[in-house]
């Protein structure tokens, strides 16, 4: 490398103008050479490439507390358009998915009065309200007779997509993540399905009915299936956390993710999954070395709007 290559791409002032388009927006956000912004476009970019490469296997990680904003939409809509194969999520995700289904959500802020909040009975996620008749209570009530529903049928051992599918099939709301999930058969896999109220609900019923098994093992082998099967894969990464590893986990044994892109707030320093950048996945294997990768620091719920709109332009898939 020498120095005239080095100093070959030019920083450009960006020029907003009236009625321009996302994707002119996204390309002014590039060419400006402007930390995050020049991430955030590389990442489109990345993603762009994979939703159009039929040969790749695409991967769609997040955790359960984006689900509790309206970037839940936003997850839906790439599930209902097909833009990804394959769902690894955690069971917040479940809970939240299906109690917004059934119930509301409500606005609230960072600097609420928590102690006052749980005398009545409202539950503060960041700056998002969450009583306790939209979680708890409307799980336990909807949540048990389908599981009675499917005792009786003769079920017994049941995988976690499996059992996804069945609760988005069961759903008349096509704002649900699982119903989309479920209609355009598209696996939702949590290994963690037990950490959350989904779980706790599955495990309430397990009380009664010590012959129902949740059959994780069903799910790793559906995974190591479509892995070792696909020529290509690629993976959008929002947050860390079980869903990001296991994601990555499984990437490993093919050679490695071809595409990764990866939006997280988390911090490098402390050496954790979830601060750890898509570069470091190299050196376990779990990234292709010559794959095309971003990390893109930064909330997802900012984020992924301005992805989806410039993807929505972009994408000949649409």
């Amino acid at each position: 490398m020498n120095r005239q290559d080095v100093l070959s791409d030019v920083v450009k002032d960006i020029s907003v103008r009236k009625g321009m388009s996302m994707s002119d927006l996204v390309s002014e956000m590039k060419a400006s050479g402007g930390f995050t912004a020049k991430k955030l476009a590389d990442g489109i970019e990345i993603l762009q490439r994979m939703i159009e490469d039929e040969d790749c296997l695409r991967f769609l990680s997040f955790p359960a507390c984006i689900i509790a904003t309206g970037a839940r939409g936003i997850i839906k809509d790439m599930l209902k358009l097909g833009w990804f194969d394959v769902v690894m999520t955690t069971c917040g995700t479940v809970d939240h998915d299906l109690a917004r289904s059934w119930a509301e959500y409500y606005h609230g802020s960072f600097d609420m009065d928590d102690a006052l909040l749980h005398r009545e009975g409202v539950n503060r996620l960041g700056n998002v309200l969450v009583p306790n008749e939209s979680y708890g209570k409307i799980l336990e009530e909807r949540i048990q007779p389908v599981l009675e529903q499917m005792w009786d049928e003769g079920t017994r051992k049941v995988s976690t997509k499996d059992l996804l599918w069945r609760f988005g099939s069961s759903l008349d709301d096509e704002s649900s993540i699982l119903y989309w999930a479920a209609k355009n058969k598209i696996p939702v896999y949590v290994p963690g399905i037990t950490d959350g109220a989904f779980g706790y609900q599955a495990w309430s019923f397990w009380q009664e009915h010590k012959d129902l098994t949740i059959d994780v093992f069903q799910d790793e082998k559906e995974l190591s299936d479509l892995v070792f099967e696909a020529k290509k894969t690629g993976a959008l990464i929002l947050g860390g956390g079980i869903s990001k590893h296991h994601t990555m986990w499984w990437n490993q044994f093919k050679g490695g993710l071809d595409y990764a892109v990866y939006v997280t707030t988390a911090l490098e320093y402390d050496g954790s999954l979830s601060g750890a950048r898509m570069k470091e996945g190299i050196s376990w294997g779990k990234v292709a070395e010559e794959a095309s990768e971003v990390t893109i620091e930064g909330d997802a719920t900012a984020f992924l709007p301005i992805m989806m709109a410039c993807l929505l332009e972009r994408t000949k898939s649409i």
